[in-house]
């Protein structure tokens, strides 16, 4: 993301506090013009207040949110103008057709007329959805309700979009077009998006940067590159391995070796967490007593990885980790 491009939307110690829990603490976050950025997070993180404070919806408890120069909470007729925001379950009129519930939409924007027509007609068949638009949204799948839920938000041509789990319950051939969507939304108009989401695999796939949120706090935001390397030099160091033979002396061999937190066993891995880089150094232990390597890996290369990673540093866990812990008491690491 080119950092000389126009900031667009920027938080100032951004605050939120529901008598003694602090749902956002002191966020301090700038995103770019024709940046798909996304928020990422377990629910109860603080993604949802965040989305609900830059919609002016909620006050902030201290500091401040801007869109495009435009306080969010001072103005929050004018920030509705410049942002669009598709919620995670979009609601239509199920009894209307998709052409009439954008019709709808269109008119409370006002517009009328050709106008209104050919805008519909357009964002219909930019979206996907000329094939169903006369149709009832009451039969559509979610994949189509996320797709006509676009085109609902381009109605009125925001330069923001805020979209919250975009992706979920889509089919994966729904996704691909969604994803796709997204990055022309950002590439050709030179809109600005951001997605609140746990999908991380989705959010990898089409996000320029990413922000981790841990209990209110943005713990980490950048590039995927620069939060795997943030994470690496802060210390944690995660290899999976594979020997032959796999044996009880192997793992004594692991259970020596200075440097190494902890080893899991996933499947037909051992998923080594260490202080440093100790694969020279294991590498030589494991060819002096006759071991073959079938495979070795840093692992952190993706997202899924980087966030586990961040969530350990923090002292929390995600709910994702069920690998098998191989304990010290029987003589393994």
């Amino acid at each position: 993301m080119d950092a000389n491009k126009e900031v667009i939307i920027s938080t100032e110690g951004l605050t939120k506090r529901y008598g003694d829990v602090v749902a956002v603490n002191n966020l301090n976050l700038e995103i770019r013009k024709g940046e798909v950025f996304g928020l990422l997070g377990p629910n109860g993180a603080g993604k949802t207040t965040t989305t609900l404070m830059l919609l002016g919806l909620t006050e902030p408890s201290g500091g401040k949110a801007l869109i495009n120069g435009i306080d969010c909470t001072k103005n929050p007729l004018e920030v509705k103008k410049q942002v669009g925001y598709l919620p995670d379950n979009v609601g239509f009129y199920p009894s209307m057709t998709g052409r009439e519930n954008l019709r709808f939409i269109g008119k409370l924007n006002g517009l009328r007329g050709v106008e209104l027509e050919e805008r519909i007609s357009l964002l219909l068949k930019r979206v996907g959805m000329e094939e169903a638009a006369d149709k009832k949204t009451g039969t559509y799948s979610r994949g189509m309700r996320q797709r006509l839920g676009i085109a609902d938000v381009l109605m009125k041509d925001p330069q923001v979009i805020i979209m919250d789990e975009p992706t979920l319950g889509i089919d994966p051939e729904g996704m691909r077009e969604l994803m796709a969507l997204i990055r022309e939304l950002a590439e050709k108009d030179g809109r600005t998006l951001l997605l609140s989401s746990h999908q991380l695999y989705q959010v990898q796939k089409v996000c320029d940067r990413m922000g981790i949120f841990v209990k209110g706090n943005l713990v980490a935001y950048g590039t995927l590159e620069e939060l795997g390397a943030q994470i690496d030099r802060d210390g944690i160091n995660t290899l999976e391995l594979s020997v032959y033979p796999e044996n009880r002396r192997f793992q004594e061999l692991l259970a020596q070796m200075e440097g190494i937190l902890e080893v899991e066993k996933q499947n037909d891995l051992y998923i080594i967490r260490s202080s440093y880089d100790i694969r020279r150094k294991l590498s030589h232990m494991l060819a002096e007593n006759g071991y073959t390597i079938m495979h070795m890996r840093i692992s952190g290369s993706d997202l899924d990885e980087i966030y586990r990673k961040y969530f350990e540093k923090a002292g929390e866990t995600d709910g994702k980790d069920k690998r098998k812990k191989i304990p010290r008491t029987a003589g393994a690491v």
